[in-house]
């Protein structure tokens, strides 16, 4: 189910977006276009503090971002799982994993398998699947 949210005019900070404003944008990704934001916004937006906010976004299959929320799961998980937990919480990863295979469709199934996969073998890390959206794009399993 998705919710619309208001009216979205822009961002404070997109170094430094708020839950709120990433949520409004996500539902009206053309009124602020991705190629207008900070050199890899993805990666910027992809930490602890927007985690649950990009997941809450990545499992709304009405999301009009989806893909975008979802592409930067990919980078939250690599990024937690190549430090070995430093960049990241192990515990709130494991229950975003979690709750994607319980209560998540086919997309999110695919990033929790493959975040289970990377974490069991960190050398299958390729920067192109994980941080450039090639697991997104091409929907495939590990």
């Amino acid at each position: 189910m998705s919710v619309q949210e208001e009216t979205f005019h822009g961002f404070a900070n997109p170094v430094d977006p708020s839950p709120a404003e990433l949520r409004a944008w996500a539902y009206q990704p053309d009124s602020v276009p991705l190629t207008s934001m900070p050199p890899d916004w993805d990666l910027l937006v992809a930490g602890d503090h927007l985690v649950q906010t990009l997941f809450d976004l990545a499992m709304d299959q009405g999301c009009p971002a989806r893909r975008f929320t979802l592409h930067c799961l990919y980078i939250y998980a690599a990024d937690g799982i190549r430090t070995n937990f430093r960049a990241h919480p192990k515990r709130r990863f494991r229950k975003l994993v979690e709750q994607a295979e319980k209560s998540g469709d086919d997309l999110m199934r695919n990033w929790a398998h493959n975040s289970r996969v990377l974490l069991a073998r960190p050398d299958l890390f390729v920067y192109r699947d994980w941080c450039e959206g090639g697991l997104v794009r091409e929907n495939r399993r590990l």
